[in-house]
């Protein structure tokens, strides 16, 4: 009863979770000032902001304060980090500029098609996917461990990138087999993370079509309507 009242009486922007969510906003921002000065500093601050991306989840569940306003702002959060340190890891890893720039665009494309066709489906949450033909995305979106290390992996995986990155660095792929040569440890979480990673690029991919499906048949409902 007293997290029902406190969400009645609270203010959604004021939500335990969403000033959570403003502070990642913070700590991302002084980490972004920091990429190109401070690698230690930058990668403490977006750790802490990921790791906060967890517990708004837990907090908004547990003080009864979901929101769209909170979903929304979480996965804004999300993919504007992402992009930012995919843009970071383009500068130092020129030879793969390209490569960076289509993970960014895959990522924003998969998810903001994704938040589009749900409002299109009048469903409550992305997450839903429970009537997808793919059962990689149903498996995804519906095992909260996997998707937690395909996540983890995939940011885990840029942010060894990023440490090991040199203004001089080669391909990715050189510098992740002359790390596990060297037996550098931060090869070791980039190899566990990889598999992670790979998984998420798939799922973005499968997400964007089944995504542009349910827009295509709700075009093609609307014409067939008198």
């Amino acid at each position: 009863m007293a997290s029902k009242a406190t969400q009645s009486g609270w203010p959604v922007y004021l939500y335990i979770p969403n000033l959570i969510g403003y502070a990642r906003i913070v700590a991302n921002s002084v980490a972004f000032g920091y990429c190109f000065s401070d690698k230690k500093i930058f990668t403490i601050l977006y750790i802490v902001s990921f790791v906060c991306d967890e517990l708004d989840g837990r907090f908004a569940r547990m003080f009864n304060q979901v929101s769209t306003f909170g979903a929304v702002l979480d996965m804004v959060t999300d993919r504007v980090s992402t992009a930012c340190l995919l843009v970071v890891l383009s500068h130092f890893y020129r030879s793969c500029f390209g490569f960076f720039l289509f993970l960014l665009a895959l990522d924003i494309a998969s998810h903001w098609l994704q938040m589009y066709s749900t409002f299109l489906s009048s469903k409550v949450s992305h997450k839903d996917v429970k009537d997808s033909t793919s059962w990689l995305l149903r498996a995804y979106y519906g095992h909260r461990l996997f998707m937690g290390y395909c996540c983890v992996g995939s940011e885990v995986l840029y942010i060894v990138l990023f440490l090991l990155s040199t203004n001089e660095s080669g391909s990715v792929i050189n510098v992740l087999v002359n790390a596990t040569k060297q037996g550098a440890v931060l090869s070791v979480p980039a190899l566990i993370a990889l598999p992670g990673w790979a998984i998420k690029q798939v799922v973005n991919v499968i997400q964007m079509k089944t995504a542009a499906d349910v827009c295509v048949k709700y075009d093609m409902n609307r014409r067939e309507r008198p």
